[in-house]
């Protein structure tokens, strides 16, 4: 145990004893409302809210996955960093890659990059999970939290004494650096000197946020924590110098900035670009949310499975009661992805509604905060307190895009949109969109959650809404629901032939990807006659396609987004020994070889910055912003519904396959527009992919699988999702508030419930 930690740490369960005015709260599910309700009534303090989540760390936040090694066997004990007072512990059993794969005696690739333990970059005195991992069933942990704000263990340059608090003098060999560092008091420190301070007498009008325990995705830089986006790199100062807009806004709002949770490194790193390095070593299975410092986040409905998307310890954390709340990051699916599969509510503002200054990205056009919660009136005061306290604006000079939001964000507070619990018809006079499209159950896995949100439509016209349908040939029209007298096919034709006509010319395995019979689609004739309804657009330019990524262009230029943004990051950050990519990779260390292979692979793109991937994306955002506008004003809607994912949680370790109904969920990071998402179920029955050794024997396939696998417990969550054209995010919090209230499909995992003594 660190000898750093506090005293108050490594007695917090004690502390944490029943009184008789403690009675009525209970952290467990605890809300910003019922906080602080609690701490003014007696019932707690800051101090002991904080202790209770740092109790709650020490008892769930370990690791829940094991190594796969070519036999299975046990391994010697190790010991990683300090977490909650404690070294991490890792699990001493593996499990032999022969049985997890089939035909493992046919295989004939590459040797794979089998698990192991080996120390990690950044400090050698503590090892790391290294390879292939699979999730541990009913592990009762999991390892959300890579970083808490605690004295002697929330930085490795200032780890230990060299972070003892103000007043005492720095051991011999403390870097120059953690004089200055120390002097900033850590989460528990925070929280006594506001007790100290305000007592039960705090103004919530500017303090809204008072003494509510917050993680955020590591790409946030915050001033007294290490932040390295879960990556193990070993700067000279692991503390940024500076908080990111976002943190130091919710730190003035009176929040607690407490933990820097778990992700896919570097937003999941955004692939490998291609290069001279070439991977030797393969990687077999779905490696989930994982990061070279802090490991794997695991799902806690399920331990043995992912929690999807880059911001999986977000999700995790929110939904296992480590913290109130935690700021997300999605560039495509990294905000949604957790929430759904870890049934939180979830705000994801128009872009640049939240500033995104002082954190690593990975595509500067696409790149927004989210807000994760489990409710979303928790949800809106966060977005709220994000406004500057002097100007009431969101607008943050460090981000050029948050210039684009004054004309749309409102003036009024999020918080009063929410709906009235009291009121029979919250969304009477409202008009609902349900598109279809997402909603084709292309394989048997789907129908769980595509069957689970048609029901939960009657719940919305219960509520006095009013639905219509955008039909797909693949989907049943529902005669109890109005089809849409403009739908998106029909917004595409109009939108499409001027804003992109290039669209019309793709190809995929070299063949024209879009035909119409007696037409030729890339001709002018055509296209002004598709834009004027006169012929058909083609069956397969659906919403679906049009929101996935255009298939690849050996001609186009690409790779340019990430390494521009991180380099920028880098050179910001000031860092005396990393302070660009070269510097970068001569000071870390990664999980695998394919992430190895990739961030080689980043230093050494030789970019060109006429880049084409920008200016599609661009164009793209432009066109469909057009054409969602005009199905919106067309059918008089005021938001559309639909679920937000038809898969399921995988396995971690296991096969992987693209979710099921393609790549059009992706429509919120393409367009930049405001999105809600609210639990909306569990799923009791799972269909999970399966390996294939390929035909050659060099590789494994993930295929769909077929047969169903009955859940344990409460079963897996997922949410139903509302979307809108820029600005709307008051209309979508009292639709989503409205049907949360009617519905409360929230329930927390039942493997992590209140701990020994907890209030």
């Amino acid at each position: 145990m660190h000898a750093m930690v506090h005293t108050v740490v490594l007695s917090a369960i004690a502390l944490l004893a029943h009184s008789a005015s403690a009675e009525d709260f209970h952290l467990q599910e605890a809300s910003i409302d019922s906080i602080q309700s609690a701490i003014r009534s007696g019932a707690t303090t800051c101090e002991k809210v904080v202790e209770g989540y740092i109790a709650r760390a020490k008892a769930y936040n370990g690791m829940c996955t094991a190594l796969v090694t070519p036999d299975g066997k046990s391994i010697p004990s190790a010991v990683g960093a300090v977490r909650a007072g404690s070294a991490l512990k890792f699990p001493t059993k593996t499990i032999a890659l022969n049985k997890l794969v089939p035909d493992f005696d046919k295989y004939k690739g590459d040797a794979p990059d089998y698990g192991r333990m080996e120390p990690t970059m950044s400090d050698p005195s503590v090892k790391m999970q290294y390879g292939m991992v699979a999730g541990i069933p009913n592990a009762g942990q999991v390892n959300a939290l890579e970083v808490l704000n605690i004295r002697g263990e929330r930085s490795v340059t200032c780890k230990g004494k060299f972070d003892a608090p103000p007043g005492k003098p720095l051991p011999a060999g403390a870097p120059p650096e953690c004089e200055k560092f120390r002097q900033q008091p850590d989460a528990v420190e925070t929280a006594a000197q506001y007790d100290r301070t305000y007592g039960k007498n705090f103004d919530t009008k500017k303090m809204p946020m008072y003494c509510a325990p917050m993680s955020f995705k590591g790409i946030y830089d915050a001033k007294d924590m290490r932040t390295t986006a879960g990556a193990d790199v070993n700067y000279a100062m692991d503390v940024p110098p500076a908080d990111s807009t976002l943190v130091g806004r919710l730190r003035a709002r009176g929040a607690i900035i407490y933990a820097q949770a778990h992700e896919a490194e570097y937003n999941a790193g955004s692939g490998d670009p291609g290069g001279a390095a070439k991977v030797e070593h393969p990687y077999i299975g779905a490696g989930g949310a994982r990061e070279s410092w802090g490991g794997t986040t695991c799902n806690p409905y399920d331990t043995e499975r992912v929690t999807s998307g880059s911001s999986g310890g977000s999700g995790v954390s929110v939904a296992s009661n480590l913290v109130v709340c935690s700021i997300c990051e999605t560039t495509g699916g990294s905000c949604r992805g957790p929430a759904n599969y870890q049934g939180v509510a979830l705000i994801v503002p128009t872009k640049g509604m939240i500033s995104f200054g002082g954190a690593i990205g990975a595509n500067p056009y696409q790149d927004r905060p989210g807000i994760m919660c489990r409710s979303l009136k928790d949800a809106a005061r966060v977005l709220d307190s994000f406004r500057d306290t002097s100007t009431g604006s969101y607008f943050d000079p460090r981000d050029p895009y948050t210039a684009l939001p004054r004309v749309i964000e409102a003036k009024t507070s999020y918080v009063s949109a929410l709906s009235d619990a009291n009121q029979s018809k919250p969304l009477a006079g409202v008009r609902i969109g349900v598109i279809r499209a997402l909603m084709v159950k292309a394989h048997p896995s789907d129908a769980a959650v595509s069957d689970g949100i048609n029901r939960e439509l009657k719940v919305l016209q219960n509520l006095g809404a009013e639905l219509v349908e955008d039909v797909d040939p693949k989907y049943p029209d529902d005669p109890s629901i109005p089809n849409m007298t403009f739908g998106w096919n029909d917004a595409l034709a109009e939108v499409l032939p001027f804003q992109m006509p290039e669209i019309f010319s793709s190809k995929k395995d070299g063949k024209p990807e879009f035909e119409v019979p007696g037409w030729d689609v890339t001709s002018r004739k055509y296209l002004i006659a598709v834009s004027a309804h006169k012929a058909p657009l083609p069956s397969n330019l659906s919403f679906v396609r049009v929101f996935s990524n255009p298939p690849p262009d050996p001609d186009a230029v690409t790779g340019y987004t990430f390494a521009f943004q991180f380099g920028q990051y880098l050179t910001l950050r000031g860092d005396s020994r990393v302070y660009d990519w070269e510097t970068l990779n001569a000071n870390a260390k990664y999980y695998n070889d394919v992430r190895r292979v990739a961030m080689k692979n980043w230093e050494n793109r030789d970019m060109d910055i006429r880049t084409t991937a920008v200016t599609y994306a661009m164009k793209r955002r432009d066109t469909l912003r057009m054409a969602l506008t005009k199905v919106l004003q067309q059918n008089k809607l005021d938001a559309l519904v639909n679920p937000v994912s038809l898969t399921l949680q995988g396995k971690l370790g296991g096969a992987a396959i693209q979710a099921g109904g393609g790549g059009g969920f992706g429509y919120g990071a393409m367009l930049g527009i405001p999105e809600v998402f609210v639990p909306a179920g569990f799923a009791d029955t799972a269909y999970d992919a399966k390996f294939e050794l390929s035909k050659d024997g060099k590789k494994y396939e993930g295929v769909e699988g077929t047969e169903p696998t009955k859940l344990g417990g409460i079963g897996l969550p997922y949410n139903i999702g509302f979307w809108a054209e820029p600005g709307q995010e008051s209309n979508l919090i009292k639709i989503g508030s409205a049907y949360e209230a009617a519905t409360h499909h929230r329930a927390p995992p039942p493997a992590f419930g209140p701990v020994k003594g907890e209030q």
